[in-house]
């Protein structure tokens, strides 16, 4: 059996994958803090006929050898935090983080994700959540009595607010902190605009907005996608067009096998 048949049906794979990684970034153009992925193929295992600088003589090598691939395979995918368009709100409890890091949040079962989505919400205890119902980390609570308008997040994260019955006195309601990793392309991608920490990310490190190269905190403004659809349009069509030219790889390997049958008959 020819070898390209099978050759020709990883590349299909493969471009079937692109087109599915392509798709899932057009389909997220307008998730708020979304990040683009894509996707890092390698070669498969070459079958070795001869070994490069094999001897041919006493004091003579071949320069090259004869090698014959066996095809390409998905190995990962890479997400690009390039910071996407800030979109303003208005929204006092709307905030995008301006530069590098992450906002961290406690999940119901106590553990922590990492989020650039920076839509907030009041809960019932007064606690500022995610549109999901997370509550950051460092918990952030507002008093009984502080007008949403009036409260004021600056660009390090410190959250103020005016106290009623104290119009002229501003209290402070709590600390921002951003969170980074040496290698974000490491985080695992959980959904809900939530990433998780892993050993290729590395621990995170925590911070002051503003500070040691952390972004800053941009209040009444959320981040949009960093999915740019051109560059989407040109990958979904480079896709489509090596899928087909596989298929015809394939269909000119049977067009073989059939010519070599009817030799036989």
């Amino acid at each position: 059996m020819l070898r390209a048949l099978y050759t020709s049906a990883s590349g299909m794979k493969a471009q079937e994958m692109s087109i599915d990684n392509t798709a899932n970034n057009l389909a997220n153009v307008n998730t708020t803090g979304f990040k683009r992925s894509s996707l890092n193929f390698a070669d498969l295992l070459y079958s070795t006929l001869e070994q490069p600088g094999t001897s041919v003589s006493a004091a003579q090598t071949t320069p090259s050898g004869l090698q014959i691939g066996n095809g390409v395979r998905a190995v990962s995918t890479t997400k690009s935090f390039m910071p996407g368009t800030l979109e303003q709100t208005g929204n006092s409890l709307d905030i995008a983080i301006e530069g590098d890091g992450f906002l961290k949040v406690q999940m119901p079962n106590g553990q922590y994700r990492y989020t650039r989505a920076g839509s907030m919400r009041i809960d019932q205890s007064g606690q500022v959540v995610t549109a999901d119902g997370y509550p950051l980390e460092p918990a952030i609570t507002v008093p009984d009595g502080v007008a949403l308008s009036q409260m004021k997040i600056g660009t390090d994260g410190t959250v103020t607010g005016i106290l009623s019955g104290s119009p002229e006195s501003v209290s402070t309601i709590g600390q921002m902190q951003i969170f980074r990793f040496l290698n974000p392309a490491g985080l695992s991608s959980e959904g809900g605009n939530l990433y998780a920490a892993t050993a290729a990310s590395g621990s995170e490190v925590a911070g002051t907005a503003g500070n040691n190269g952390l972004g800053i905190i941009r209040q009444g403004f959320l981040e949009g996608s960093n999915v740019q659809v051109v560059t989407e349009l040109i990958s979904l069509i480079a896709a489509q067009r090596a899928y087909e030219i596989n298929s015809r790889a394939i269909r000119a390997g049977d067009e073989m096998l059939s010519t070599a049958s009817d030799v036989v008959r």
